[in-house]
């Protein structure tokens, strides 16, 4: 197969496509709803000095989810392959909230450990995004090369960093009056990061990933 013909990584679409496509929109907007009144509600607080449990079930029990439809559903499984990887990129642009992050620790909201390590990493994936999304405009098959690949990689290692940091400051909190700790992350509104966005940006890289190993082994 040419690396140059159009987005071969994309499988033509089999019947029952558009009915995948309403069900995943369907359980994304009811996980937004749960996240935003488990949030209301105060559900992922957790005292200082203990593990964030509850945001850790927040950030992978969705892609517990995600992995077992893959290996369970062959309509599912196809509508990621079937996913425009321009668009899956270009989503990942909107990393560059994490600049976000870098105000909310100029301000005493967030700790440096975690805010500048998770701020700065979603900035540069975000950064590198139109490049991405450029390269896959006049080279489908770009979608192949290790450029492409090694972006998604550390796309995903950045937000495993993220996360792994968030948990660390929040057993290394103390309870201490005027404390800055990662304890805002558990409610809302920027509880969504963790318990809806993190998850769906590392779902949109694994579909990438998918798309890349399928036109490697194809070509």
């Amino acid at each position: 197969m040419s690396a140059s013909s159009a987005y071969p990584a994309r499988p033509s679409a089999p019947a029952g496509l558009p009915a995948v496509r309403a069900a995943v929109v369907a359980v994304l907007g009811a996980w937004l709803a749960a996240v935003a009144l488990l949030g209301r509600a105060r559900a992922f607080d957790a005292p200082p000095g203990t593990p964030p449990l509850a945001i850790v079930a927040g950030v992978f029990a969705p892609l517990a989810v995600f992995f077992a439809a893959l290996a369970l559903s062959k309509g599912f499984r196809a509508w990621v392959l079937a996913l425009d990887p321009r668009v899956t990129a270009a989503l990942q642009a909107w990393r560059f909230a994490g600049f976000g992050f870098l105000a909310l620790y100029a301000h005493d909201v967030l700790p440096a450990s975690f805010a500048l390590p998770a701020g700065l990493g979603d900035m540069a994936i975000a950064l590198a995004a139109p490049w991405i999304l450029a390269r896959l405009l006049r080279e489908p098959g770009f979608v192949a090369r290790p450029a492409y690949v090694a972006w998604n990689v550390l796309g995903i290692l950045d937000l495993g960093v993220a996360v792994s940091l968030g948990g660390l400051g929040a057993l290394a909190a103390t309870g201490a009056p005027g404390e800055v700790t990662t304890g805002p992350m558990a409610h809302l509104p920027l509880l969504l990061i963790p318990a809806y966005f993190v998850p769906i940006f590392v779902m949109l890289h694994v579909a990438a990933l998918m798309q890349a190993a399928r036109l490697r082994e194809a070509a």
